[in-house]
């Protein structure tokens, strides 16, 4: 973008800047430590310059809004024409608590919904299971079966409202459920939109919430891609997910370059299943983390987009431009939140979000300032909520497209982290592809290695953590937290009693043997589900089946 006698012209002045004028400002003020850092442990300079970013081609490497490579914007006037749709990740206790905080936060001006469901349902068991005791309802939603689901979504047309589910293993069985009971309100499938995460490749990586072993995760995965793509046109089939690996303490870059790996396995999958490339690939979404340093993640954004938009291109062929496009959703970041002084919460959060903003999210979850603490209170996710919605209408991020671009800083990073995901995406390869990767554990010890280092860096008060290292006091124990009433355990128990007693046993028995069968076979699973939850099979019900079919999974151990 510059001239060679320009760069040269430059380079001639900064060496005179830092000569002249710096040193002498050294002599007498030393800066505040010998090196600056990003949260990532990326070095900072003193001074960015064209000379950082004199590789850059703008019609190459940046464009245009809206089309490829898309580093500047999946929509050609992004937020000038609405914004990214408010999706407050919410849940708790019983269907009916979630109901009714739902139906209030879209009362608020929430634009869309985002369902945290408890750790029994994420990992496939009922809640009167022995290893559901002490979790149900805890930090998320009980959901057993279809009569849960239709009170969960009490009052609120499917047809009008899109819904993110944050499942995984058992994604396949949730939203089963969820398009029964689309069904049942008269919500044709062509009408209904939303999300499921179904990612359990990164459940594996760091989060624990899988089942079966990856070979069938794929399988079920697949299935539901598949099944989307033929009956619910509008649906996100899998939401992708760097958000987890982050908050395990991945970089910016290694979420960006694993979450991208992850994505490359499940398009190879469906690609060997048969499906062209741009029949599926515009359904596809991502989900990622908001730091604090708002320019790292900015840059971290516009790297991502660029890379993605490149292999779907390059690797896999697709000639739609949605096919090309990193559409994603943000949840601002819960390893940052604090429990100490926790008011400071609300200005990280907003910091975030305002990173996702700048950096051109589609959809954005801001956390509460309690989260460190309890479940979000009402109050708290008000607050979280009119954070996103203070962003939008006041902070100027939403007037134009891509304000950063062009800062050379900003550019400057953008081109050293799409290098670095580049890099990990090379090595991943050369050892056979994502699934040997997560088998041989060198994803997992990239994301424990820096983990190391940051949190070294925090206890050697080598890097500042406001109210935790630096700016301490002495505190009141917090009042007015939310605590969830742990008797919606017996609740659900006496529930299911009640649902295995009146069901039609022969219907139900009858589906589930049809959910085995077909299981067996290569057939896609996803209308025997529906069937079966129908017959009012519960979510522990059709996971054993798989369980019994397909196995457990027990990851090894990596020294």
């Amino acid at each position: 973008m510059f001239e060679e006698k320009a760069l040269e012209k430059i380079k001639a002045g900064k060496e005179k800047w830092n000569n002249d004028v710096v040193g002498k400002t050294l002599a007498k003020n030393p800066e505040r430590k010998a090196e600056f850092t990003t949260i990532s442990g990326t070095p900072v300079e003193r001074l960015y310059t064209p000379l950082d970013i004199a590789e850059v081609d703008y019609e190459k490497d940046l464009g245009y809004p809206g089309v490829f490579p898309f580093t500047r914007g999946v929509q050609p006037t992004m937020y000038r024409g609405r914004f990214w749709t408010m999706r407050q990740y919410a849940g708790f206790g019983s269907a009916k608590e979630s109901n009714a905080r739902y139906r209030y936060l879209l009362s608020q001006g929430q634009t869309g919904l985002s369902v945290a469901f408890d750790l029994p349902t994420q990992a496939g068991y009922d809640s009167d299971h022995p290893l559901s005791m002490g979790e149900v309802g805890k930090v998320g939603v009980a959901i057993d079966s279809i009569e849960d689901m239709k009170v969960l979504f009490d009052q609120i047309p499917l047809d009008k409202v899109t819904t993110s589910m944050t499942i995984n293993a058992a994604a396949t069985v949730l939203l089963g459920m969820y398009l029964a009971i689309a069904e049942e309100q008269g919500a044709s499938f062509d009408k209904v939109g939303g999300t499921v995460q179904n990612d359990v490749l990164k459940e594996i990586t760091v989060r624990g919430q899988y089942i079966y072993p990856p070979k069938h995760t794929m399988r079920l995965t697949t299935d539901l891609i598949e099944f989307c793509l033929k009956n619910v046109p509008k649906w996100n089939t899998i939401s992708i997910s760097g958000y987890h690996i982050r908050e395990s303490g991945s970089t910016a870059a290694q979420e960006m370059a694993f979450t991208i790996a992850d994505g490359i396995a499940y398009v190879q999958a469906c690609v060997d299943r048969g499906l062209d490339v741009d029949s599926f690939a515009p359904r596809l979404s991502f989900f990622f983390n908001a730091f604090t340093n708002v320019l790292e993640e900015v840059a971290k954004f516009r790297a991502g987009r660029r890379v993605w938009a490149k292999i779907m291109k390059d690797r896999f062929g697709a000639k739609n431009p949605r096919s090309m496009m990193l559409r994603f959703h943000v949840q601002t970041g819960g390893v940052t939140l604090t429990a100490q002084q926790p008011l400071n919460n609300i200005v990280r959060v907003g910091l975030q979000a305002y990173a996702a903003a700048l950096g051109g999210c589609q959809s954005l979850h801001t956390n509460s300032y309690d989260e460190a603490l309890c479940l979000p209170t009402q109050q708290a996710v008000t607050v979280a909520l009119r954070t996103q919605q203070i962003v939008a209408e006041e902070s100027g991020a939403t007037d134009t497209i891509d304000p950063l671009a062009g800062s050379f800083y900003v550019e400057a990073m953008t081109q050293k982290i799409e290098a670095e995901i580049m890099d990990y995406l090379q090595k991943i390869d050369a050892m056979g592809g994502t699934l040997v990767a997560i088998e041989q554990g060198f994803i997992q010890k990239e994301i424990q290695n820096s983990a190391y280092r940051f949190q070294k860096e925090i206890e050697n008060n080598e890097r500042v953590y406001v109210g935790i290292n630096k700016y301490t006091m002495e505190e009141p124990p917090p009042e007015g937290l939310l605590k969830i009433d742990m008797s919606v355990g017996e609740v659900e128990t006496a529930k299911l009693k009640k649902l295995r007693a009146e069901r039609d046993q022969a219907k139900w028995k009858a589906a589930l043997d049809n959910l085995r069968k077909v299981s067996e076979t290569d057939e896609n699973v996803m209308p025997a589900v529906i069937e079966a939850v129908k017959a009012k099979a519960t979510v522990g019900e059709i996971c054993d089946v798989w369980r019994d079919i397909f196995g457990q999974y027990r990851p090894k151990e990596y020294v």
